[in-house]
């Protein structure tokens, strides 16, 4: 057959996401509510428009399998057929099959079609079994006649025609054999493979990951014809105001050579041919006259233009946004599919479908959510024995929500299940060797679940399709962090677990608050600040040098934003002061500025990439003037000010501090608290100074301005993981040659090499180093702690 043209294929596939969603939906809530004519007739017209595209892009088996589930469908709506679970099963295991073949790249359409010749026919037969069809050497057709179908009586040529008897008893599902068997002649029906249980259908050989569609930097963004049609009209309205512009400078034209004429005429000395000073006032009268009217003038054309332009860029900013439902079409099939398998009753609801969301956000949001409900159903969720000698409802409630709060977007997954059993983990924690046991014992629930994110833990015993390898939370936290997100885990035992993902609504705009320091304009993210407010300075309190002031949540550490950003800081403290609280990983501070001058929002520019990672900024914007705004990271900030903090000390401390100083140090990065620790006390035990960074940014940022002997890193952190910190390292001409162990969950061959390759000096695993191991790697490479 000829290759469509691309765009046509473009258009079906756009077509075929929208009729098969339908289809989904509409099949799911058959299986769930029962059927009716009234609910089988949209889906009825979904397989009849499918059927109409492919033929359009010349899709031969498309219009065949279609066509048959067409043909089922009106024998359902008719009341000839009953649709019960298998037959759900079967049509949407064909919807898969026709969605999987559209999203083939167009140049490989043509081979897939070759090596998968046969498959199309074995849809056809085995949906026509239902409708008392012969087999596949019953020969189908192999191209539907071409009538248009009128509801709901059958489409045409099926074997189903409007002269059936109606009074017919519907036939039963599935008809005995089933699936029918493959004759000697015939092979199997070429089913696609079986997905892992739970997983969406994968696609065929060829086909795009939808996530790196999505993601693509050239990928078209669908907005509606009424948004399309709104921007145009703002656009044309505001070329309508440059024209106006246009006219106002002209008509000043004369009204500068007349004021140029005045001027002169009032520099002529007295007499001599001088302008009469009446004449002269009666011009200067004009003049004014003039220019009021033009300044009244201009001052419309601003404020019409200041109107139309904020109404255009909110709906570019909204030909961005994408409703949540649009990433979550397919997650009531995969929790229907994954329930049956695991034999659990689930009542699945997601709220907030039309809450906005970026569209590159909610492309990302796809395999993190997967997984969040995957781990609920396999996790959390008991069999429906269990829920009930447990006291509980048979089935159990499963509820994925979206919603906006303070300028962030928030995904949660809770389920009411029988929650996370700390004690287990604790245990299993301890087994795997993560943490010494006495260690475990002081861990807070908090603390326990931070253990869930790492690759390789799995409080699964033995491994299964679905769960027990420890994959898939530790994607959920990669993603979130990627996006500036964070993620909180709350879980109560017997009653349930909630996963609350917290996401900037939008990467390219953000609501802040704008202020000053050191007579430079700043602005932090309004999501990532607690409060602001102005309080005296005879209400702060000191001790060994730190200012603090007292809450009703607790003390508040002072740390004046000047100090942070390493500006000069005035001799004389102001007596009011202006204070943004901030506040990263349970630590809050105080951040002294020398004035708060609003929210606004403002379009975030990504720092020039030559700049590398500058410390404790993120972006960069332009204001209402054109002037730049630096945008101030948060955590940075919070990490600067613990480092800050820890400088002062008492005397007795600072002494010891300079004995210390003659070790050798270390930097321990690593975004696991737990790990840090476990680290820096070996390392401090083997004498050695060590400092500990929370992330690559932060790692690197402390590289910048500290001397140290040896790194130690992680590999999968946030913002910047361990093989790019390495790589930015020997790119350094200061610190090239800085010697770098890295220590990871990651024990394969390639990740190892991976890691050598990038510049490291030594790579060990976590799950199989000790303490004598990690010493002697440092020991080969720095010598003793005070060996010269």
């Amino acid at each position: 057959m000829s290759l469509p043209d691309a765009f046509l294929l473009e258009l079906f596939r756009e077509e075929m996401a929208a009729h098969s969603a339908v289809l989904t939906d509409g099949l799911l809530a058959l299986e769930r509510d029962g059927s009716s004519p009234e609910r089988i007739e949209p889906l009825m017209r979904a397989a009849h428009s499918i059927k109409g595209a492919a033929r359009v892009v010349d899709l031969a088996p498309v219009v065949q399998v279609a066509h048959e589930m067409e043909d089922l469908l009106v024998a359902a709506g008719a009341g000839r057929v009953v649709l019960d679970g298998a037959a759900v099963d079967l049509l949407l295991a064909a919807l898969d099959w026709m969605v999987g073949l559209g999203n083939v790249a167009d140049d490989a359409l043509s081979d897939w079609l070759a090596a998968h010749a046969g498959e199309a026919g074995d849809w056809v037969a085995r949906i026509g079994a239902g409708l008392g069809k012969p087999g596949p050497a019953g020969g189908p057709a192999a191209n539907p006649g071409e009538g248009e179908m009128t509801l709901p009586a059958p489409a045409e040529g099926t074997g189903a025609g409007t002269d059936a008897p109606p009074a017919a008893p519907p036939a039963p599902w599935p008809p005995a054999p089933w699936p029918p068997a493959p004759t000697p002649a015939q092979p199997a029906p070429a089913e696609p493979p079986p997905a892992a249980a739970g997983e969406p259908p994968r696609p065929p050989p060829g086909a795009k990951p939808a996530a790196e569609a999505g993601e693509a930097a050239d990928a078209p963004v669908r907005i509606t014809a009424e948004t399309l049609t709104q921007m145009l009209g703002y656009a044309a309205d505001m070329l309508l105001e440059a024209r106006r512009i246009e006219q106002v400078a002209r008509e000043l034209q004369p009204l500068k050579r007349l004021q140029r004429q005045l001027s002169a005429a009032a520099r002529s000395p007295a007499g001599g041919g001088a302008v009469d000073p009446a004449l002269l006032h009666d011009r200067l009268a004009e003049l004014g006259t003039a220019l009021d009217r033009h300044d009244q003038h201009l001052a419309d054309i601003a404020s019409r233009a200041n109107f139309l332009s904020e109404r255009l860029h909110s709906l570019a900013l909204r030909g961005r946004m994408r409703p949540f439902a649009d990433g979550v079409q397919g997650f009531p099939r995969l929790v229907r599919d994954m329930a049956r398998q695991l034999d659990r009753q689930v009542d699945f609801e997601i709220v907030g479908q039309a809450t906005l969301v970026d569209r590159d956000i909610l492309s990302r949001l796809d395999a993190p959510l997967n997984h969040l409900l995957r781990n609920a159903l396999d996790h959390g969720l008991e069999s429906p024995q269990e829920r009930l000698a447990a006291g509980k409802p048979a089935t159990g409630r499963l509820r994925l929500e979206a919603r906006h709060r303070s300028g962030r977007l928030l995904v949660s997954i809770a389920d009411d299940g029988q929650g996370i059993d700390t004690e287990a983990l604790r245990a299993k924690i301890v087994r795997q060797g993560l943490i010494s046991a006495d260690m475990a014992l002081r861990l807070t629930a908090a603390e326990l679940y931070d253990f869930l994110f790492l690759p390789g833990l799995s409080t699964r015993e033995a491994v299964s399709e679905i769960s027990g390898r420890g994959v898939g939370l530790d994607v959920v936290q990669t993603m979130v962090h990627g996006c500036g997100g964070s993620l909180q885990v709350s879980s109560e035992r017997g009653q349930g677990t909630r996963f609350e993902l917290q996401l900037p609504v939008t990467r390219s705009v953000i609501r802040t608050l704008r202020v000053d320091i050191a007579g430079q304009s700043y602005a932090l993210p309004l999501a990532r600040i607690d409060r602001a407010e102005r309080r005296a300075s005879r209400q702060l309190e000191s001790v060994n040098g730190n200012y603090y002031f007292a809450t009703g949540q607790g003390n508040v550490a002072l740390m004046p934003a000047r100090r942070l950003l390493g500006l000069e800081e005035p001799t004389v403290p102001p007596e009011r002061l202006s204070l943004v609280l901030i506040s990263a990983e349970g630590r809050q501070y105080a951040l002294e500025v020398d004035a708060l001058r609003g929210e606004c929002d403002l379009v975030v520019r990504p720092l020039d990439p030559r700049l590398g990672k500058v410390p404790n900024l993120s972006a960069v914007a332009l204001d209402e003037q054109g002037l730049p705004v630096l945008i101030l990271d948060v955590d940075d900030l919070v990490r600067t000010a613990d480092r800050l903090a820890g400088q002062v000390q008492p005397p007795r401390r600072r002494l010891a501090a300079a004995v210390r100083r003659r070790a050798k140090r270390i930097l321990v990065v690593d975004d696991s608290i737990t790990v840090r620790e476990v680290e820096r006390k070996l390392l401090e035990n083997g004498g050695y100074e060590v400092d500990v960074a929370v992330d690559g940014v932060d790692g690197w940022n402390q590289l910048t301005v500290n001397r140290y002997d040896l790194v130690v890193s992680d590999v999968d952190m946030p913002r910047m993981n361990g093989i790019e910190l390495v790589t930015r390292l020997r790119a350094d001409p200061r610190l090239g040659k800085l010697p770098v162990v890295i220590v990871s969950y990651k024990d394969r061959e390639e990740d190892r090499l991976r890691g050598m390759q990038a510049g490291a000096d030594y790579y060990l695993t976590k799950s199989s180093f000790h303490d004598a191991g990690l010493i002697q790697a440092v020991r080969d490479l720095i010598g003793g702690a005070n060996d010269p």
